[in-house]
């Protein structure tokens, strides 16, 4: 595990500390009250697939990456770490852990939500399956939390035993981080995060009591569900105390980048997977084929969202790089999609495939010869077309859109930009910060009403480009052929 830092300049104002663990990497910024990152530190962590559809990292190493960055930061800060009044914790959604609450140790894994070990299972539910999207706004699928755990308590000697024993505690990986980081061991779950599961009810922001019978998850072993901004307990930070006052989701907090969101905007964030939102405000909106979710909620007033999933994004080309390795330098990919020229087409169903379709197991594919260069332009393409799916469900609900704001990783590559604009005929914005998740948990944290407003690096202006859209029809009738012959199998 490595450990980089970056330092700014401070000015005297209050100070605002944003942990963000990640797939690949923890994170720590630290914000002043204008949205300005002063300082910066990142402690890099590893998953890993012991078996074909699974994905998890080590627990305890992910606790270690966040006391390192804490560390980094106390040291940056000195004396000034007095100035923190608050800090917040970000986590990818759907990722469980299961441990000892009287120790403190994880029992497993932190299983990741790209982690598909359950998708045999949950297909029993298969018939329930409009119920439970009416309750949690989420579709029947591996991906999210309920899976994971009904896994561990059938399969973990050390969770069986725990049980046993009255020691177990279970949940989402933001609620054993922030147990394991805070003094006061808080036993609590955030609604972005609890929302991950399939056992929260989005209307009541409970855990749903049929749910948990359906599902055979017993009450007491799930965490309290409380508020986005809340007391969670205190963070020791270089021998100081700082109060804890926020925790949510990655993709959640990304909707925060520069302040609340507009329901006009529409946010894709490109990481490992590409998550599509677009704020419907205090109210439910429900989308067949999009996921309805609650991105914060505090003092009565939430924000929900609209979203679609694309499993393949980051995770698509570590699999194109596991299959062609040393074939070819992915950081000429610039270059390559710099230039539009006809390449295969890549049927993208790496992680499962998800909104609007949700089929877990689709087999992933290209469709014509190319080099690796030509099936890496296709794989980014891929996520172009996956995107575009989504924000024209999204659309069709309400045309009015500004832009699209890009941020993530994979942000950073203007082709991908340049496509997603000319698909869609709108405008999308690339901001330099494209530490979206991190930004947002600060504006959250810094409880301010005013926007943080952002620069923009790049404009990408819609322009014609009839070969993409002539690619674009073609996968979707591709898709369509795949996976009708899919239905036809499963029926």
């Amino acid at each position: 595990m490595g450990t980089s830092s970056e330092t700014g300049q401070a000015d005297g104002l209050p100070l605002f500390l944003a942990l963000d663990q990640g797939g690949h990497s923890t994170r720590a910024i630290v914000y002043d009250a204008n949205g300005e990152a002063l300082l910066r530190a990142r402690a890099e962590v590893d998953d890993s697939s012991p078996r074909e559809g699974w994905v998890e990292q080590d627990a305890e190493a992910l606790v270690q990456s966040l006391l390192d960055v804490l560390d980094d930061i106390a040291r940056q800060l000195g004396a000034d770490t007095g100035r923190l009044v608050s800090a917040g914790l970000a986590t990818q959604r759907s990722n469980v852990v299961c441990w000892d609450h009287q120790t403190g140790r994880a029992l497993t894994t932190a299983i990741s939500w790209q982690d598909r070990r359950a998708s045999t299972w949950i297909r029993q539910f298969d018939e329930q399956s409009e119920q439970i999207h009416a309750i949690t706004g989420l579709y029947l699928s591996p991906h999210y939390g309920v899976g994971k755990l009904h896994w561990c308590l059938a399969h973990s000697n050390a969770v069986k035993k725990a049980l046993e024993e009255g020691r177990l505690a279970c949940g989402p990986l933001a609620s054993f981080l922030a147990w394991r980081l805070l003094d006061d061991r808080p036993y609590c779950v955030d609604p972005a995060n609890a929302a991950r599961t399939l056992l929260w009810n989005l209307d009541q922001k409970c855990w749903d009591h049929g749910l948990r019978e359906m599902f055979g998850i017993p009450r007491s072993l799930l965490p309290d569900c409380v508020e986005t901004v809340h007391t969670f307990g205190s963070l020791a930070v270089g021998g100081k105390t700082v109060p804890f006052r926020c925790v949510t989701g990655d993709q959640s907090a990304a909707l925060f980048v520069e302040g609340l969101p507009d329901p006009a905007n529409i946010f894709v964030n490109i990481g490992t997977g590409a998550f599509v939102q677009r704020s419907t405000g205090n109210n439910v909106v429900r989308r067949k084929g999009l996921l309805s979710g609650i991105a914060h909620y505090a003092e009565g007033r939430a924000t929900y969202t609209l979203e679609g999933t694309v499993n393949g994004a980051g995770s698509a080309m570590d699999w194109l790089s596991e299959m062609q390795p040393q074939s070819f330098d992915f950081k000429d990919l610039d270059a390559l999609l710099a230039t539009d020229r006809e390449v295969s087409l890549f049927l993208n169903g790496v992680a499962g495939l998800g909104a609007p379709w949700w089929v877990p197991d689709f087999p992933s594919q290209f469709l014509g010869e190319g080099s690796a260069g030509d099936k890496a332009v296709a794989v980014i393409e891929s996520m172009v077309f996956l995107i575009t799916v989504n924000l024209d469900l999204m659309r069709a609900i309400d045309p009015a859109v500004k832009c699209v704001v890009v941020t993530g990783g994979f942000a950073a590559l203007d082709g991908l930009c340049q496509r997603l604009a000319d698909l869609n005929g709108v405008v999308v914005r690339r901001p330099r910060e494209h530490e979206a998740t991190a930004r947002g948990l600060g504006w959250l944290l810094s409880e301010s009403d005013d926007r943080w407003e952002l620069e923009d690096v790049k404009r990408f202006q819609p322009r014609g480009n009839s070969n993409l859209a002539g690619r674009f029809q073609r996968w979707k009738k591709a898709m369509d052929a795949v996976l009708a012959g899919l239905q036809k199998e499963t029926n």
